[in-house]
């Protein structure tokens, strides 16, 4: 049986790096969420004409666009200020949560893997639809397994 897209939920975490954390669903205005795996890849040919392919690593990026900023929302507040001070570097850290909400639900929490992150945000501005500030979201590879509380948006490690 297939699974509804919906059930494929990502969670950012808005508070990058301060306590508590302020977890907000990505997915209101998009019509798609799809980190993209781009992959290092090696390959080798030998004079017998053998090729050995090897992959090392992944650069996971996603994009999120439009995004609209809506008033008291943290992750627009977060998105603006950057924008405001110019933020870069360590500012810009935060994590990101992929909870499976297909999974069986373990009191009330859900399989789920948390990335450390950066936002990049990519304009801001937009069209007569309303103000937007699409970002993009730079995954690291550090990750931890856990579960996700999805009625207290609370991340459990394993």
């Amino acid at each position: 049986m297939k699974i509804e897209r919906k059930y494929m939920a990502h969670y950012l975490n808005a508070a990058f790096g301060t306590e508590p954390d302020s977890y907000c669903r990505l997915g209101s205005d998009l019509e798609e969420y799809s980190p993209e795996m781009t992959a290092n890849v090696e390959k080798k040919q030998n004079i017998l004409g053998q090729t050995s392919v090897v992959i090392d690593g992944y650069q996971k990026q996603g994009e999120v666009t439009p995004y609209y900023a809506e008033e008291g929302d943290p992750l627009f507040e977060k998105l603006q200020a950057i924008l405001d001070g110019d933020l870069v570097l360590d500012d810009l850290k935060t994590d990101i949560v992929e909870v499976k909400l297909w999974g069986e639900a373990s009191s009330g929490a859900y399989p789920a893997v948390k990335e450390e992150c950066y936002i990049e945000i990519v304009s801001y501005g937009g069209d007569t639809t309303g103000y937007q500030i699409p970002f993009n979201v730079h995954y690291t590879g550090v990750k931890t397994k856990g579960t996700f509380a999805v009625d207290t948006k609370t991340f459990t490690p394993a």
